[in-house]
């Protein structure tokens, strides 16, 4: 911990998206696999589960975003599966095409995902490293 930071970083709470379709931007993630944990129209926003953890991914409506990516470069967030290259197909038979092929990372593989608006999920495996995944750590 560093001397001139008086906190503690305790883990993630939420990952926000911004969307400009609430509806399509729910119906995108649930193709791709994200069961949603609750939504508020209301408030403009829906919480995607991720694992058992109670964080999760939070999508935002924005009504300025357009369906382009931004004119900025995209953070990525990648999250673990079990197996990137199966997350591939499984993704390409729904219709959710990856940005490239699963490629090859340190701990396994990853693929890559774009919604509409230019956010980028990654889905990264341990299978190079299986003693660093959740399963491994349980």
């Amino acid at each position: 911990m560093s001397d001139d930071v008086s906190y503690e970083l305790l883990g993630f709470d939420n990952v926000l998206l911004p969307v400009g379709d609430l509806n399509e931007g729910v119906t995108f993630y649930e193709r791709a696999g994200f069961p949603v944990a609750f939504r508020l129209d209301e408030a403009g926003i829906a919480l995607l589960k991720v694992g058992k953890e109670t964080p999760g991914v939070l999508l935002r409506l924005d009504d300025e975003l357009s369906h382009r990516p931004p004119p900025w470069a995209s953070p990525r967030v990648w999250l673990e599966v079990r197996d990137a290259r199966a997350a591939a197909d499984a993704l390409a038979a729904v219709g959710v095409q990856p940005l490239d092929a699963p490629f090859p990372v340190a701990t396994g593989w990853t693929v890559e995902i774009a919604d509409p608006w230019g956010n980028v999920i990654g889905l990264t495996d341990y299978s190079k490293r299986p003693e660093l995944a959740r399963a491994a750590r349980a």
